[in-house]
């Protein structure tokens, strides 16, 4: 019996990441692919041919930990003519030479002992030893990363070419893309002038040219294309005879992040990589037009003529860092073509106009095998076993991928690529972007607020300080270190005590909504998801997305409005992007089941009123039943408040009894006005994001993307509730036995021994001396008067065991403590 063939696959783009996809690929079983590159194989001109190949691969992310890790192994396992390996082991150091650099240090080391990753944080003198070019003086420490180093890039593709020609993939150079043929939805094939090559897939690794090739497909590829120095010093004495190659170097790669500056050895000159000049964004359609023919190293589309005077002060700053620089000048240099995405993060995956098209861009060599690894397993079995969460092309909404947004946005990650960035810390622009209907009362409250997906979100409210006198003893929260304290105020704390004793009001409007109609809108969500999806309208459920691994792809609630029309509480634009397909294709296999998939968040708003007066306030303007007969908790009706039609849900995010009431969005100027004016004799407050996270921590709630991802499935998560027993005909089902049987580690909570120090998220859990899990989500819990964290520990660990919390290089004791740590038997939101 011969095997099937694999789908016909076409690659745009033969660098580091089309060549390692090519190679993964194959290793799945898949033969029938060709890639496609406009440049000459040897050195295609695109910014794998100068990418200085210093790889880092401290991150605040796990995932792109992950993939630079395993680009490390992988490029170290391909070995070159001379025997040597593509990826040389010269560890990383990143200096500090600011207090505030130092402390960031602390913090970027936590993040790589919570992903598993050596590293350490080491004195001026250990700095100088190690790197002994350094002035000492000028270094208050460093961080050191034993197994970072330099990627030889170009030799790793080279051997990648011929390994995976050996294996049958085919090759075509100096062939360049001019369009992507497509029908009824799907890409068929690419076109390259008169050549037509079909195709059942192609993935799109172009670099800074994807754009072009999204706009030949229809697919917005959020990515702007800006210029980044790199220079040469001439011969250096203090390297004389210490390299035998040109491209050789012992030393660590050093980062010198307080001057965005970055330094690898060539031989006997240093390398100097900067950030700090003003973005240089480049405009694909002027770029200089190199015959493939004469690209050289020193001549190629990706690499502009060098601006000296825009690193003059570099230069300096480099003498002043490296002394032995003064014997030396700058030889030469370019302004070399990398990619910037609105949040600094790769693209990654099927295009949501577009089946069957997906893309690898805004890939830096540091993350490329990973990355490429990760596709393949997306086009060879549906998911990737690393969380593409922060990667995928489909987490920006749209309003994020236009030109204007995405060139705006990522001239600032240019700029604050080396910054110290707070976790809560906004953008400064583009603000007002998505603004709620509810922005005028809020203004006029003095809310502070922080941005997230282009919405405007009020994290506290000024007008609340006047409370702060009459908050009990009870309720006064410690003071915060410096950096617990950024974007917080304790007038949260107020907001909170409200919220559990009186009645408050939460914006609730920027939580994505999607509707759901026609006969095939239930089963539809029954396939999906792991609850019950077709009992009587009025149902609300709370429940699981899975992929086909078992893994959590998302939780959501959804309340079925009628026979043929559901509405969907959706985590982003990944949910919407993974439902709008699956209800297309179900279409498309039986018309009679269609559905239309609408997102109704921009026409739609949402107020969360909660706290034990809720039923108090919605009773003074509204003749509907909103008692536990009239309705019960996790049910939706409609109901008029105050005249306006709307839609109440009993749930809440916070623990508390109320209703998540919707209504379209002309009405929610007013919607606002009544609810507040009813709730005036009963303390209403409006209150913020701030104390909305602690609130929703005190009683347990997960948030994907912070507490769970793909990496888990639901048991380990505390979520096995969600998932209907009995049920078996879901995406995921068959593999959730095993994966739970499978599972080492859980999400537990932890209450911070000395009941003051609140942590961020992300650092390191020892138990005993060894790192053994991470931090999720934190925050003070106000209404149990101790700092929460909720953290991935290991299963055997029990409620009542000690832990320790690294936070800045200093390990805080915690408790494993049972959960919910409020009201566990649900007694506030059922009353």
């Amino acid at each position: 019996m011969t095997a099937s063939p694999s789908p016909r696959v076409v690659i745009i783009g033969a660098g580091i990441v089309g060549a390692n996809l090519a190679d993964e690929l194959v290793q799945r079983g898949w033969n029938n692919i060709l890639v496609l590159e406009q440049g000459p194989l040897g050195l295609p001109g695109g910014s794998t041919s100068h990418a200085p190949g210093v790889v880092y691969s401290t991150n605040g992310s796990k995932s792109m930990t992950e993939f630079a890790q395993y680009t490390i192994e992988k490029l170290s396992g391909l070995i070159g003519p001379d025997g040597r390996g593509s990826f040389k082991h010269v560890d990383g150091l990143e200096i500090a030479t600011t207090p505030e650099r130092l402390l960031e240090l602390e913090r970027r080391a936590g993040w790589n002992r919570s992903w598993g990753v050596e590293a350490h944080v080491i004195d001026p003198a250990e700095c100088a030893r190690r790197y002994p070019l350094l002035n000492q003086d000028a270094v208050l420490g460093g961080l050191l990363t034993p197994g970072d180093g330099l990627a030889l890039a170009k030799q790793a593709v080279q051997l990648l070419i011929e390994r995976t020609r050996a294996q049958g993939v085919e090759y075509r150079d100096r062939t360049t893309v001019t369009g992507i043929e497509q029908a009824n939805g799907r890409v068929t094939g690419v076109l390259a002038g008169e050549e037509r090559f079909a195709a059942d897939l192609v993935v799109s690794c172009a670099g800074f040219w994807g754009p072009n090739i999204g706009k030949m497909a229809g697919v917005p590829i959020p990515l702007l294309p800006l210029a980044h120095q790199y220079a040469w010093s001439t011969p250096v004495p203090a390297l004389d005879g210490k390299n035998e190659l040109p491209d050789g170097a012992q030393l660590p790669v050093l980062r010198h992040q307080d001057r965005r500056l970055y330094y690898r050895e060539w031989g006997d000159r240093i390398g100097i990589g900067s950030y700090a000049h003003q973005p240089m964004p480049v405009d694909l359609d002027r770029l200089p037009w190199v015959a493939p023919d004469d690209i050289t190293e020193d001549r190629m589309p990706s690499s502009l003529d060098f601006t000296p005077e825009d690193f003059a002060a570099e230069w300096e700053e480099s003498q002043r860092l490296l002394p032995c620089l003064r014997e030396a000048e700058v030889q030469k240099g370019f302004n070399g073509i990398f990619s910037f995405t609105p949040d600094g993060g790769s693209l990654v995956g099927e295009a949501r106009q577009l089946d069957g098209f997906f893309v690898a861009e805004a890939v830096w060599v540091t993350h490329s095998a990973g990355i490429a690894k990760a596709v393949a397993e997306l086009m060879t079995q549906g998911y990737s076993t690393t969380s593409l969460a922060d990667s995928d092309l489909n987490r920006f909404e749209r309003v994020q991928t236009t030109p204007e947004y995405v060139a705006e946005t990522s001239q600032q990650n240019f700029v604050e690529v080396y910054d110290i960035i707070h976790p809560l810390q906004p953008r400064v622009s583009p603000r007002n972007v998505r603004l709620s209907p509810f922005h005028e009362q809020q203004q006029a409250l003095g809310a502070c607020f922080l941005e997230g997906a282009g919405w405007e979100r009020p994290h506290w409210y000024e007008a609340n300080a006047d409370l702060l006198d009459e908050l009990p003893a009870e309720w006064r929260t410690p003071e915060r270190d410096p950096w617990a304290a950024r974007y917080y105020s304790p007038i949260a704390a107020v907001e909170a005590w409200k919220t559990r004793t009186a009645v408050a009001m939460y914006d609730m409007t920027p939580l994505k909504r999607l509707e759901l109609t026609g006969p095939g809108a239930g089963p539809l969500l029954q396939r999906l998801t792991t609850g019950e999806m077709l009992r009587a309208p009025g149902a609300v459920t709370y429940t699981l997305l899975l992929d086909e691994a078992g893994g959590i792809a998302s939780d959501i609630t959804v309340a079925r409005l009628g026979e043929h029309r559901y509405q969907a509480g959706i985590n982003g634009g990944i949910d919407e992007v993974y439902i709008e397909r699956e209800a297309r294709r179900q279409s498309e296999a039986d018309p009679a089941q269609w559905v239309h998939v609408r997102d109704i968040t921009g026409g739609t708003c949402c107020i969360g009123l909660w706290g034990p007066l809720a039923r108090e306030v919605v009773g003074k303007v509204s003749e509907d039943d909103f008692t536990n007969e009239g309705l019960k908790y996790f049910r939706a009706k409609r109901a008029s408040i105050g005249g306006i039609p709307v839609v109440a849900m009993r749930l809440s995010y916070v623990g508390e009894l109320g209703w998540e009431i919707y209504a379209s969005a002309e009405v929610g100027h007013r919607l606002w006005n009544v609810l507040w004016e009813a709730g005036q004799e009963f303390g209403v407050v409006a209150a913020g994001r701030s104390a909305f996270g602690a609130l929703r921590l005190e009683k347990g709630y997960r948030s994907w993307g912070t507490d769970v991802t793909t990496e888990h499935e639901p048991v380990q998560a505390g979520l096995g509730f969600a998932v209907k027993k009995g049920k078996e005909d879901f995406v995921g089902a068959a593999a959730l036995e095993a994966r739970a049987a499978a599972a080492t580690t859980r999400l537990r909570c932890l209450t911070v021994d000395d009941g003051v120090t609140v942590v961020m998220g992300k650092e390191p859990v020892y138990v005993g001396d060894e790192v053994r899990g991470y931090v999720t989500s934190a925050a003070y819990g106000f209404t149990l008067r101790t700092p929460i964290a909720y953290a991935w520990l290991p299963s055997e660990l029990a409620e009542g065991d000690r832990v320790e919390i690294e936070y800045f290089g200093k390990r805080v004791p915690a408790t494993v403590a049972a959960e919910p740590l409020y009201d566990p038997g649900m007694s506030r939101l059922r009353g």
